[in-house]
């Protein structure tokens, strides 16, 4: 990315700082304040917040691995930090604000603002998901809106960026102004205003009031009046502006909303004509969302027709409320994020889409932030219960429970979070779905383990925040205008296959390369559409290459006629791909035969070199950068006869994931990365600056206490001496956990602990030894992780990461996260 890039020089004078301790002109391009995340030390500026803790207290941490940048407040720290660059200012976190602010003013873009009380994410979401396909957009990640995460956000702009969507959320007065002169947004947009945060101001106008600040200077501010009631015309921001409403006159008048086979279709007048949508959603939540995304469609200048099409295709994030299996053929819809009076209604409206047990329960805690007393509020909240039909409530807190007189409905009540677990057996949750609302005191995450039924499988997760993570990490390395080429051969090194490629096209990669045809027709068919170099083409799949719109990667002359003859004599520039060998020895053209090769390209124009690439043997071994040099200088004279002789110029590329971070003479015009995406590379110390992509997890499916000398396994290979108890779980060699990690060679974490295989592995499964250790049948147990990383396993077999994650069956269920 071509994200700017200050000088410490730079940002002490836009911070205005009180001192100044200088040690070097640092390139800063990454803000951090937590100590523990620091993946950029040399290029990371470290700002030690007071918040919920102190950042001051974490200096020598973040010193300690490696960072040299620091903004402080407190004046005792200016020399505790040898070497350092240290700036001194009065107001860290408004420090934080004023450089991202700044940042914010370089670029002159569209900016999306968006502020209310619900709905700020799944709008801000929904609309790059409308917007995508028209403008390279920068938003907030997750839930960003913060005094301390909208600056991160904004920070985050670059060059290349079209568009930017942020969100903004504040819970008392005088919050807002320094997040609008941050986001500065063009476009402004009101989703609601409830009763969250009521407490932080005097009046539910004065709330209002202080959200829409954001808008102080946007050109158009998108709105619904049912929201705005009170407040006169000249007290609306914006230049220009576009309402939407169900109950009154609007630019947007909402006629009447039909459920239709778990959808909504809506019709609404338009600039006096009809016009009509569907969302793809029944809830009431969804439903608002959508049609303030539709309002912002319309005032963006989209055809009505165009905006249909478009939100027809949205796709639920997920955010907030999860559906998960509960205990004794329950459902559970844990919704514990927000507790007030509208998010409520929301998720109950949520909860009566749910028919697939005949009893609805709630399970409430106290709500603690919405301006009402207790009276008002719990009146309120028994209305909106019997207006939903509820069939039973179970209230939670000293304020619900004095209120118990209030609802007429089956009902029971606890002071605390602790008194309920304790009746919890007695409470009978059978066949109904429950929905779980509570405020974060209660600690409600302890009754959702209570009543959620766990999962007795093996499942890889693969966390694709993390893999977009490494991929920044690997583009910050880059030069300027070099192209990325990721790698996805052999399902994406085990993680999976057009997930994973989606994600690198939703990021702009250049190309992807996979091994042989199939695995490229299984991601056009997908849906992936950018470049695909197929490394392995086989003669019988030059139909499907060349159907397909798959690049041959083209390794002797054979290959090359063979692929030519296959194309049809009216094809011209056909792109392929040249591989030279430098010296793996494996595939590739050699000196000697550049002359044939020119000769061959020269006879037509069938054909067209996209690429000449090889391969670099040793990046990771410093003990080889003297081979590197060597591939290097062949790489060039031989790829610069080839351009000499065809008299036109093509990508040049021969780094792979280690190359990018030991050899940056290597970029050339274009790199490859490979293992780098899921977290390895042998150029890195301990990997450090990536992160974490795979957790391999199973279960406990019985213990059986061992006396002593007994056998445990086939062929008896499993003994424990001083008997003990032993843990069998649901993995195998069948899933790719090799056979080699028996007899205690492999090791696996239960509860934190690690504990060594038993006997040999078995095809479906293997055994542990939990002598000592707390635990039960159905307690999760990792076979790899951020702790137990692919890279020990990898050394307790003499393997190497690749064939750990390669290995990994595609019986075993993959989960995909993405934030």
């Amino acid at each position: 990315m071509s994200h700017a890039i200050y000088s410490i020089k730079q940002v002490a004078e836009i911070l205005n700082v009180k001192s100044f301790h200088e040690q070097n002109d640092a390139k800063i391009n990454k803000l951090v304040m937590d100590s523990r995340i620091i993946t950029d030390p040399e290029g990371s500026l470290f700002f030690a917040l007071k918040a919920k803790r102190n950042g001051h207290e974490y200096l020598k941490d973040a010193y300690a691995e490696g960072l040299r940048n620091f903004v402080i407040s407190e004046e005792k720290y200016l020399n505790e930090l040898p070497g350092a660059n240290v700036l001194l200012v009065e107001d860290v976190l408004k420090s934080l604000q004023t450089l991202a602010g700044y940042n914010r003013q370089q670029y002159d873009l569209q900016v999306l603002g968006i502020t209310g009380s619900n709905g700020k994410t799944m709008v801000k979401e929904w609309l790059y998901q409308l917007l995508a396909a028209d403008f390279n957009i920068i938003r907030s990640p997750k839930s960003f809106n913060s005094q301390i995460g909208v600056p991160l956000s904004v920070w985050q702009i670059a060059e290349e960026h079209t568009m930017a969507i942020f969100e903004a959320g504040i819970s008392k007065a005088g919050e807002m102004e320094s997040l609008s002169d941050i986001i500065a947004p063009t476009i402004g947009i009101l989703t609601n205003i409830g009763e969250a945060h009521a407490e932080g101001f005097s009046s539910h106008k004065e709330k209002l009031l202080e959200k829409l600040k954001l808008f102080k200077n946007t050109g158009l501010f998108i709105y619904s009046p049912d929201y705005t009631e009170g407040l006169s015309p000249k007290e609306l921001p914006g230049a220009a502006k576009f309402s939407w409403s169900m109950k009154q006159q609007a630019d947007l008048r909402i006629l009447f909303i039909e459920p239709i086979e778990g959808r909504n279709y809506v019709r609404a007048n338009f600039r006096g004509e009809e016009i009509e949508c569907l969302i793809p959603f029944r809830d009431k939540a969804s439903l608002e969302n959508g049609i303030i995304c539709w309002a912002t469609l319309l005032a963006l200048g989209y055809a009505p027709q165009e905006a249909d099409l478009r939100l027809e295709k949205l796709t639920r994030v997920g955010m907030r409320l999860e559906l998960k299996t509960g205990i004794n053929q329950c459902s559970v819809i844990d919704d514990s994020y927000s507790a007030d009076i509208s998010s409520l209604a929301i998720a109950l409206d949520f909860l009566n889409l749910q028919n697939q047990h005949p009893k609805k329960t709630l399970i409430l805690s106290d709500l603690q932030e919405t301006g009402k007393n207790d009276p008002v509020l719990y009146a309120e909240i028994a209305a909106l219960l019997k207006q939903k039909n509820l069939n039973r409530l179970i209230g939670i807190g000293p304020h619900i429970s004095a209120s118990a007189a209030l609802f007429d409905l089956e009902a029971v009540f606890f002071d605390s979070t602790q008194d309920f677990i304790e009746n919890f057996p007695a409470l009978h949750f059978s066949n109904e779905t429950i929905l779980l609302k509570g405020a974060r005191k209660f600690e409600f995450e302890r009754i959702s383990k209570l009543i959620s039924q766990k999962i007795h499988d093996t499942v890889l997760e693969i966390d694709l925040n993390a893999l977009a993570g490494n991929l920044q990490f690997y583009r910050s390395k880059l030069k300027t205008g070099v192209k990325v080429m990721a790698m996805v051969k052999a399902f994406s090194y085990g993680s999976g296959s057009f997930e994973i490629a989606n994600l690198l096209q939703y990021h702009k990669v250049d190309y992807l390369a996979v091994a042989y045809t199939d695995e490229g027709v299984a991601l056009r068919k997908a849906g992936i559409t950018m470049p695909i170099m197929v490394m392995s083409p086989e003669p019988s799949a030059f139909e499907a290459i060349i159907k397909h719109h798959l690049e041959p990667e083209i390794y002797n002359l054979e290959i090359l006629k063979s692929f030519t003859r296959s194309l049809n004599e009216y094809t011209s520039n056909y792109p392929i791909h040249l591989k030279i060998d430098t010296g793996m020895h494996r595939l590739g053209f050699e000196e000697p035969d550049i002359e044939d090769l020119l000769r061959e390209l020269q006879t037509g124009t069938q054909v067209k070199v996209a690429s000449v690439f090889s391969h670099l043997v040793a990046s990771d071994a410093a003990e080889h950068d003297g081979f590197t040099k060597h591939q290097l200088e062949r790489f060039s004279a031989m790829a610069g006869q080839i351009s000499e002789g065809l008299e036109y110029d093509f990508i040049r590329h021969i780094s792979n994931t280690s190359g990018i971070t030991r050899h940056p003479e290597a970029q050339l015009d274009m790199v490859r990365i490979g293992i780098g995406l899921y977290g390895f590379d042998g150029g890195l110390v301990r990997n450090k600056g990536l992160q974490t992509v795979a957790v391999l997890k199973t279960t406990i499916t019985q213990l059986k206490h061992i006396k002593p000398n007994e056998t445990v396994g086939y062929s008896r290979k499993g003994i424990l001496t001083a008997g003990g108890t032993i843990a069998t779980v649901k993995i195998g060699y069948a899933d790719g956990y090799n056979r080699k990690f028996g007899s205690g060679t492999g090791k696996m974490m239960v509860n934190g602990n690690r504990v060594p295989t038993v006997g040999v592995i078995c095809m479906d499964m293997c055994m542990l030894d939990v002598t000592g250790q707390n635990v039960k049948t159905g307690d999760e147990v990792i076979v790899f992780n951020g702790e137990l990383t692919i890279a020990e396993l990898a050394e307790q077999i003499d393997t190497i990461p690749y064939e750990i994650l390669t290995n990994i069956s595609q019986r075993v269920k993959r989960v995909y996260f993405y934030e």
